[in-house]
């Protein structure tokens, strides 16, 4: 076949186009485009097979690549001709079709049937537009001005196929001999009427006079307006807050089916969870944090109904586990430490008396065998974690290092820890069913569930011990100081180390993502700026405040000498402390803490003591001994420093300014000028020397990800966030979180009429308090926001009024905004008789407490909630209403 493309795309001087082909799957075939006149780009390609995909670069005079496309085009070419003109239109990933192609709107036709083209030799164009349609009886439609296409009447149009899941075309024949215009339109199939004409400039589009040439205009997107683009609202919960009868103690997964049905009845479409991957690293309730996982693609056994195994509880244990049941589900939280021991001790019990069966069960061992990349390592952790009664890798008598081939031979049936593996590996498949279940249920009402990706992994996890090179392990992740916290936010996860995981195409999430699509339609990445840049910790650090952006354009000695700084790295990079600074900060104790902590300097300054000289020393020694000085002066005083020191590879260091540097007592004791100069450097470090660099990092490697996957992404974006991440995330379509109490600009709170279609808009988060909790915080925050931005005209009530959790409800519902999705307690603060009596127990996570305990749990119950028809009713208004049905 021969294929001739062309193509209009404005191009800079020294610019020039070329098409790259995918071969046999493998390898792409550069073509070079000349171009015409005004932009006109064409090429040639000899071609051999019925479908093609390819897509279009542009490279600078020296051939360095300056932009490709990065969702390819695929063209069917099964038909009748030999020769086809291709007239393509660049494609933008941020566009309707490629950021509503994914599988919320794949769930919406679960049971879609392509459409057949009936292409024929006479036909001379053949029109091709991508837009998917999530009302069911919508069409496409073609008209112009040419009569074969109707002469601009509605009712003459030409109706297209969808010959693919929100792939529409129509062969026709032309009788034309100059350019025409034309136009695509949406036309209801239950009113019999065109409802919607793209909006935008006519397309053109040239005449084909050659009877042996199908000339394929392929369109690509189909222009849709805000009013007609799909808009959603959904609720917020963690399953571990979910409250059934059928539970224990604690959200299952089946208990999303419960919620589905409520979801159901509200015409909410979404359910947004947290992160359910195991946890499990001590058995303690430090384990209930989400974000710690001990693998990214195992799931929590805390989310196992136990009494809905593929075998039952044991008739002499069910009364005691029924009893236990009934107590812990009267539990106002989460009793993570009993909830988990009872549930373990119930799946020991069960595996224990059905192992023989469970050993030769056809679907378990084929669940084994296609999982067991990850699954082989985790559930040889698991045994290896109880055996030495630690995550801990390091400390373990045996395997401190992975070598797959002698972890292979635990699931051997010969060996002795044969039994135990294969317990773990059986309950994933267990988990696995009871969530498939789960998410079956929900997609058969219509509902899509959204996941939570987060962004570190734990330091004594799966990935940490069988994969080391990946990570950072000599460094600590976290994020700078914000409204959260002042001393920033330590997670104390590893660090990614990029330049490995690009080096086979970043495979290791490719696959993470790829667990993740097996359950979710949507998926939350946590803190997304971690792909821009990571803010990272030295291992001996506690305190986020002694991070720094990684990578990040240092600061180096020369360029401080340049501003006429005399650098001394003890000064600058040390902590400053002196007789002032010591007595100001512990008063008539401060004698007796600089005998036992400090040594005097020659220069007359102090330093810790070798046993205290890190934040890290100075925590355990604490934990030793209870002093009767505060913990946190002395953390303070380690981190009164200017600059931390990164040593790059080749050995030399260079320098980061401290976050709040102004605010430290080492910069107080310098001179003024010198004081304006570091201030100039700061704020060059924080603000404007950094954008490029995180811009080129986040394009090296999201593109790749969000590629590989048909979840709708979205990115938690909140904290300090550089110029570059609305940028890209704009250029990718990610959809942006929008929390009103926390805008990325210089105002107090946000407007969501303000929030343009690619966003999440939501009023409160998992790590933020609630909206009434928050109307207590700043007495003068909320009068301002009462009468700015409810328009209401006097004092603010004492407590949220339900009628004003309403009015943020709405003000957040009728936007631009794809996505409403707001917490479940925000529902319930709506209506005074649902509402939880005391609000500080609807607290999910407090960021600076870490470890915090995640133990939330609703106060209704979801069978009892079903029954609340009129605030059921009240949703579903509000929903149907502000067109997010």
């Amino acid at each position: 076949m021969k294929l001739y493309f062309k193509i209009n795309y404005v191009t800079k001087l020294g610019e020039r186009l070329v098409l790259q082909v995918l071969m046999d799957n493998q390898t792409w075939k550069s073509y070079d485009l000349y171009c015409e006149n005004t932009f006109i780009w064409q090429g040639e390609v000899d071609y051999f097979s019925k479908e093609i995909c390819y897509k279009y670069q542009v490279l600078d005079k020296d051939n360095q690549l300056l932009q490709e496309e990065i969702i390819p085009h695929r063209l069917f070419l099964g038909h009748s001709f030999k020769e086809y003109q291709i007239i393509d239109t660049w494609n933008s990933k941020n566009f309707p079709e490629n950021y509503l192609n994914n599988k919320i709107f794949r769930n919406t036709k679960h049971n879609f049937v392509p459409e057949k083209l009936n292409v024929r030799k006479k036909h001379t164009h053949l029109f091709r537009i991508e837009a998917p349609l999530y009302k069911p009886n919508w069409k496409i439609l073609i008209f112009g001005e040419i009569p074969e296409l109707g002469a601009w009447q509605y009712d003459k149009a030409v109706a297209l196929n969808e010959v693919d899941f929100g792939i529409w075309e129509v062969a026709v024949e032309l009788n034309v001999n100059h350019d025409f215009a034309y136009k695509y339109g949406i036309y209801d199939d239950e009113t019999k009427k065109v409802i919607f004409i793209e909006s935008g400039d006519n397309r053109i589009t040239s005449a084909n006079n050659n009877d042996e040439i199908l000339q394929v205009n392929s369109d690509h997107y189909f222009v849709f307006d805000d009013a007609r683009l799909w808009h959603a609202a959904g609720v917020a919960v963690p399953v571990f807050s979910l409250r059934s009868d059928d539970a224990f103690g604690v959200g299952e997964f089946l208990d999303l089916k419960l919620l589905a049905d409520w979801s159901k009845d509200t015409d909410l479409s979404i359910i947004q969870i947290l992160p359910i991957n195991d946890t499990t690293a001590n058995y303690t309730w430090t384990d209930s944090y989400p974000y710690a996982a001990i693998s990214v693609y195992a799931l929590h056994s805390q989310y196992l109904r136990v009494d809905a195994l593929d075998f039952p509880i044991a008739k002499a244990d069910l009364e005691a586990f029924n009893n236990l049941k009934s107590k812990l589900n009267q539990e106002k939280f989460v009793d993570y430490e009993v909830m988990m021991s009872e549930k373990w001790n119930v799946i020991k019990k069960v595996f224990n008396e059905n192992a023989s069966i469970i050993f030769k069960d056809k679907s378990f061992k084929s669940f084994l065998k296609e999982n067991k990349d990850w699954l082989l390592p985790y559930a040889a952790f698991c045994v290896l974690r109880d055996k030495y009664k630690t995550p801990n890798f390091n400390n373990w008598k045996t395997h401190k290092r992975y070598v797959a081939g002698k972890i292979a031979t635990m699931f051997d049936a010969k060996h002795k820890d044969y039994s135990a593996v294969m317990m773990h590996a059986w309950v994933q498949y267990q988990l696995h069913l009871q969530l498939t279940e789960a998410i079956d249920y929900a997609h058969s009402l219509g509902i899509s569930l959204k996941g939570d990706l987060p962004i570190g992994i734990y330091r004594y996890s799966v990935e940490a011990w069988a994969e080391p090179e990946l990570f950072g392990m000599d460094f600590q992740a976290g994020a700078p100081p914000d409204q959260f916290s002042d001393l920033g936010q330590n997670w104390e996860f590893p660090t990614y180390n990029w330049e490995v995981m690009k080096a086979d195409g970043y495979n290791w999430w490719k696959k993470r993502f790829a667990v993740l699509e097996r359950y979710f339609d949507a998926m939350r990445i946590d803190h997304i700026l971690g792909f821009f840049r990571i803010w990272r910790m030295p291992i001996d650090a506690t305190q986020g405040v002694l991070g720094y952006f990684y990578p990040a354009i240092p600061v180096t000695k020369e360029e401080l000498h340049a501003n006429h700084i005399d650098f001394n790295e003890d000064r600058f990079c040390k902590p400053f402390i002196n007789d002032s600074i010591i007595h100001h900060t512990f008063g008539e104790e401060a004698d007796v803490v600089k005998s036992h902590f400090f040594e005097l300097n020659s220069n007359g300054l102090y330093k810790f003591k070798p046993e205290f000289d890190t934040q890290r020393k100075l925590s355990d020694s604490f934990k030793k001994q209870s002093w009767d000085w505060k913990e946190e002066k002395l953390l303070a005083l380690a981190a009164n420093v200017l600059f931390i020191i990164e040593t790059t590879e080749d050995g030399e260091n260079v320098y980061h300014p401290r976050f709040n540097m102004e605010k430290t007592l080492s910069f107080a004791n310098l001179p003024e000028w010198e004081r304006v100069k570091l201030a100039e450097i700061y704020n060059d470090y924080f603000f404007v020397r950094q954008d490029d660099l995180w811009y080129e990092k986040a394009m090296e490697k999201l593109p790749a990800l969000l590629t590989s996957t048909k979840m709708l992404i979205c990115g938690e974006d909140l904290g300090l966030v550089p110029d570059s991440v609305p940028v890209v995330m704009d250029q990718l379509a990610i959809t942006a979180l929008k929390v009103q109490r926390m805008p990325s600009e210089n105002i107090p709170f946000y407007d969501p009429k303000n929030a343009s279609y690619m966003n999440v808009v939501t009023a409160s988060s998992h790590d933020s308090s609630t909206l009434r909790q928050w109307w207590h915080e700043d007495r003068e925050m909320t009068q301002q926001y009462f009468n700015q931005q409810l328009k209401q005209y006097g004092t603010a009530p004492w407590d949220l009024l339900p009628d004003f959790s309403e009015m943020i409800m709405k003000q957040h519902l009728y936007t631009d905004a794809m996505l409403a999705i707001f917490p479940i307690q925000e529902f319930l603060a709506t209506d005074q008789r649902l509402m939880n009596e005391n609000m500080d127990d609807e607290r999910i996570n407090v960021p600076a407490i870490f470890p915090h305990y995640w133990r939330y749990r609703m106060h209704l119950k979801l069978e009892d909630l079903k029954t609340e028809t009129a605030f059921n009713q009240k949703i579903s208004d509000w929903v149907k209403d502000s067109g997010r049905k």
